[in-house]
């Protein structure tokens, strides 16, 4: 688009001084330059779009590819070494970036058999949903749990935090964190503790008796301020539950059996920036096409699923259906505003995370069903 039809479309039916030449707009321009200055008008167009201009692109990691690139990383570096041994699920659209969509980061970590991953903190909130592998720990300001295939766990912001592997097998579980939103924001910040591991202090399952069984302390508090108490919510429950209403009490037609994970002490966001949720697709279930500006990361964690992908209208690909078949262990991306339609080859299991949080406590979440 040429500068004078920028101009004329940031004012519609304005006449245009024919008098005035490209060449002398330029010079304005070029001179304001120096004093900090440029013209609105230039780019009104790309600050205040008619749709969504979606960078983030749909973006599959089947499980095949990814795990022999984790053994390799497992053989070549120690955990100590990588300080936290991680490939990361870079989309496309944010090449160099370290981005999954473009408010959230995804990893896939790994920890051998007798290793540990040293305690830090850090101002970013992260989630962990174990993927492969049984027996690893996570401990969080002074209290461990063993981590299980389908375990989601939390490590609020500012919080001490290691893992080690004192079982037989490597685990690898996927690492969810709002590392672009701090940046945006240019509040980061991160320490290392004195210690290799942090001493534990409380009995594995404290937080989950404190917190998680539909009762709460007669004096509550919030030790990770708007962050769920309960750190580790075990996937054999959440299973359970999806399970029975599935069987009993109907599916949503764009999502299935679904539930949301949630702060007991305020029935809000288990993590304040990051939505997560589990859902449970019945064999030959289809589920109804859906769009949210909410960027979201998906982990499949049972059977197996043909996921179509429609990107908005404006960005890559847009408007052309991109279809993946997912199975157990893969991961993939749904861009803001993309059409989701899942159909579920068997049953099928999927956890996911988004920004919708932020979205929502800024009035600008849009969903839409079809």
């Amino acid at each position: 688009m040429k500068r004078d039809d920028v101009h004329s479309a940031a004012a519609p039916g304005a006449a245009i001084d024919a008098s005035v030449t490209p060449r002398e707009r330029q010079d304005l321009y070029d001179r304001m330059r120096p004093a900090g200055l440029t013209p609105l008008w230039e780019v009104l167009h790309a600050l205040v779009p008619q749709q969504p201009a979606v960078r983030t692109r749909p973006a599959h990691w089947r499980w095949s590819d990814v795990e022999p690139f984790l053994q390799d990383a497992g053989r070549l570096i120690t955990a100590e070494e990588a300080i936290r041994r991680v490939l990361i699920l870079e989309n496309p659209g944010w090449r160099g970036e370290s981005r999954s969509t473009g408010t959230l980061y995804a990893g896939l970590q790994l920890i051998l058999p007798g290793e540990v991953a040293p305690s830090h903190r850090h101002t970013q909130s992260a989630l962990r949903f174990v993927v492969d592998g049984d027996g690893a720990y996570t401990a969080v300001n002074g209290e461990r749990t063993i981590m299980h295939p389908g375990d989601f766990i939390i490590t609020p912001h500012w919080t001490w935090h290691d893992h080690g592997n004192e079982g037989s097998q490597p685990v690898v579980w996927l690492d969810g964190l709002d590392i672009p939103v701090v940046a945006f924001f240019e509040s980061g910040f991160a320490e290392n503790d004195s210690a290799r591991s942090q001493a534990v202090t409380a009995a594995e399952g404290t937080s989950l008796a404190r917190f998680g069984a539909s009762m709460l302390p007669l004096k509550p508090h919030s030790p990770f301020g708007a962050t769920s108490p309960i750190f580790c919510y075990p996937y054999a429950r959440s299973r359970e539950a999806l399970a029975h209403l599935a069987a009993h009490a109907g599916l949503d037609p764009a999502h299935g059996a679904a539930l949301r994970y949630v702060n007991p002490l305020t029935g809000g966001w288990a993590i304040p920036t990051i939505a997560t949720q589990l859902q449970l697709l019945p064999e030959g279930f289809e589920t109804r096409t859906s769009r949210t500006t909410a960027g979201t990361v998906f982990s499949v964690v049972e059977g197996s699923a043909t996921v179509t992908i429609t990107c908005p209208a404006q960005g890559p690909g847009a408007g052309t259906p991109m279809r993946y078949r997912v199975g157990a262990k893969d991961h993939f991306v749904v861009p803001p505003w993309a059409g989701l339609q899942l159909s579920a080859a068997d049953e099928c299991v999927l956890f996911s995370f988004s920004d919708a949080p932020l979205q929502q406590a800024a009035g600008i979440l849009r969903v839409q069903e079809d």
